[in-house]
């Protein structure tokens, strides 16, 4: 079996993808970046794709020879994207198996898609989901509807680790329904079995663990997973959760807000009816692979990592603006004399160096990559100008210069978390 993985980059897309290299089927990866492909999935041929601009003639040459095709595509929070991706991008991928005879068609959508869904997200899900469907016999199909997914690499796995790495426990209080998780290694089990299954096929299957529970009680699983004991649990106002949702802090949007408190559940026995599979518990699926050390400092590094880049952030914005606005211009002047700068030199010094600085500040929130690095090779230029002109300053007891070190590696950190991300 030829089987091609659209969005094999994606959290759901890699973890299927290592599965069935790993059983020795013949996979093809396709994404926007597929020589970060070939290097992430070792076994699996990688080409490039694009479901935002990809039409149907796009996909000709690449379905040629694929038995089966799975798309895992899926954003959150690009509201713009979606009917692009979820609905335009995706119908005109499944016009093309049907074109390219390919045998099968697996689509990830969501629980809860539907055409008179509250939520975009869920819209434009159905809009792919529905096309597919109407598609009749033309090649056997399934719609595979997940609720919230776990597991290593997921966006909804780090926010909710993150939580249960915190000193305390938060609840969403009344701003949160049920939701009915579903191990990724168990969700790829589905999937597998779904390529295997003999056709005719023609499913829309709700793909959901055996338990309810509200993201507290999965809160409180992944904290049991992290070794970590019980602690105090506090409700958070509501005012608060809504502020974060409107202003989009971290994972926090006003549409996943609505998704949580519309809840996400199914009864899970249509499902081990159709596939002969039963999901394990949450707390069974995880101790698969028990929690170490690392599980337990990436969780709370998650919490710090933004902390770190706007401390780093202010230090640069504030080594820019106070010479041009606090320090009188008089100090400015003589310490570049020092420097052998004066007149207009030393003005155009001053200005390049205190810009410099902001830029760096303003790249460090922008997340542009490799901001801290520029900041490290900034940093140390004006060390070792300032250790030339004024060694003194090493035994100065302020430390102007020592704190240099700190501010080192801050900026080694931040840059290592960004790689971890990137």
């Amino acid at each position: 079996m030829h089987v091609l993985i659209v969005a094999a980059s994606g959290f759901i897309g890699r973890h299927l993808a290592a599965r069935l290299v790993a059983e020795g089927v013949r996979v093809t990866a396709a994404g926007r970046a597929p020589d970060r492909l070939g290097r992430r999935l070792p076994g699996a041929a990688a080409i490039r794709c694009d479901l935002a601009t990809n039409g149907l003639e796009d996909w000709r040459e690449r379905l040629a020879g694929v038995d089966a095709v799975v798309n895992c595509a899926g954003l959150f929070g690009d509201e713009r994207g979606y009917a692009r991706v979820h609905a335009g991008g995706a119908i005109a991928l499944f016009d093309a198996c049907r074109a390219a005879g390919v045998g099968r068609v697996l689509q990830i959508s969501a629980l809860g898609a539907a055409a008179d869904a509250p939520s975009a997200y869920h819209r434009s899900k159905a809009a792919a989901d529905d096309h597919l469907a109407g598609m009749g016999d033309a090649f056997g199909w399934a719609i595979v509807r997940p609720s919230l997914v776990i597991g290593q690499g997921g966006q909804s796995s780090a926010l909710f680790t993150t939580l249960a790495a915190l000193p305390v426990t938060p609840d969403l209080g009344r701003a949160d329904g049920l939701v009915q998780p579903i191990h990724v290694d168990d969700l790829v089990e589905i999937l597998v079995r779904l390529l295997h299954a003999p056709l005719p096929m023609a499913a829309r299957i709700d793909a959901v663990g055996p338990e309810p529970m509200t993201t507290a009680a999965l809160v409180t699983i992944l904290r049991s997973w992290l070794g970590l004991p019980d602690t105090m649990r506090v409700t958070m106002p509501r005012w608060m959760i809504a502020g974060a949702a409107r202003l989009s802090i971290g994972p926090v949007t006003r549409e996943g807000m609505a998704m949580l408190a519309a809840g996400n559940t199914a009864p899970v026995e249509p499902l081990i009816a159709m596939t002969g599979f039963r999901p394990a518990t949450m707390a069974r699926a995880l101790a698969r692979r028990p929690a170490n050390g690392d599980d337990l400092r990436t969780a709370r590094l998650a919490f710090v990592a933004p902390v770190l880049r706007v401390a780093l952030a202010l230090v640069w914005f504030a080594g820019g603006a106070i010479p041009l606005f606090v320090i009188p211009a008089a100090t400015n002047m003589a310490w570049l004399a020092r420097a052998g700068l004066s007149g207009g030199m030393a003005t155009t010094a001053l200005w390049a160096g205190a810009l410099a600085d902001i830029a760096i500040g303003a790249a460090l929130l922008l997340r542009i990559r490799g901001a801290a690095l520029a900041g490290i090779a900034l940093m140390a230029t004006y060390t070792l100008i300032l250790t030339h002109i004024a060694p003194e300053l090493w035994a100065d007891p302020f430390g102007p210069l020592a704190k240099n070190i700190a501010v080192l590696a801050l900026s080694l950190a931040v840059n290592a978390l960004e790689t971890r991300h990137g």
